[in-house]
């Protein structure tokens, strides 16, 4: 079997592993949070560890991804302090209810996303095939194959360069990604060329944004 069909077949089995099959109530989920909405729910919040850059829109974020990147938060698989401490306390049922909240908060309906992302350069183009990388996000970026992978179309250029460097970061106790897929897949690509396929993505047309909080807007 070729690399490529290993990897592919690995982007299909390890990120469905940490779906959570716990049913979330969105209503539910609207009173729990609290911890979320001083970084999530202003427009341009910047974190500064460990490099400063803004937090990741999350309004319009799958329910499944959601909880799949909280439950790799408690389990320690990703390591930022600030989220390890939100999520030690929160259970299950809390991560689903909050997911289900976010993945339809300010959601238009009827809202209607191009099936293919407008194309890149050709250097982009190439580095998007290397990647493989609609082979999980799907040809938007916005409509990933399985539900517990994230749509990243149009999410900040700098979170995810950080993001993705974060998955080549290894033997630190305090930051980095141990995913087998995504580790994998970035330690493929140098800084800059990761750099370039973020702000292509950015650009691209998404259903992700920020919808400030009423004490915040």
């Amino acid at each position: 079997m070729s690399s490529l069909s290993v990897l592919l077949l690995a982007c299909a089995t390890v990120f469905s592993a940490h779906a959570q099959e716990v049913k979330g109530d969105a209503k539910a989920g609207e009173k729990k949070i609290a911890a979320c909405i001083g970084c999530h729910g202003i427009r341009g919040y910047q974190a500064s560890f460990p490099e400063v850059y803004k937090v990741p829109m999350i309004s319009g974020q799958g329910a499944k991804y959601i909880v799949s990147a909280l439950t790799a938060y408690k389990k320690g698989e990703r390591k930022h302090p600030t989220m390890r401490g939100i999520v030690d306390n929160l259970s299950d049922q809390d991560m689903a209810d909050m997911a289900a909240y976010y993945e339809t908060h300010g959601k238009l309906e009827g809202a209607q996303l191009p099936a293919k992302a407008p194309a890149a350069s050709a250097k982009v183009a190439e580095l998007v095939k290397k990647g493989a990388c609609v082979a999980c996000h799907g040809e938007s970026f916005s409509k990933p194959i399985d539900p517990s992978y994230p749509k990243i179309a149009g999410q900040h250029a700098d979170y995810l360069f950080v993001a993705l460097k974060a998955y080549k970061t290894e033997g630190q106790s305090t930051w980095g990604r141990a995913n087998g897929v995504m580790g994998g897949i970035a330690k493929q690509f140098s800084n800059a060329e990761l750099k370039e396929l973020a702000n292509y993505v950015s650009a691209l047309p998404g259903e992700l944004k920020t919808v400030p909080q009423a004490k915040f807007r």
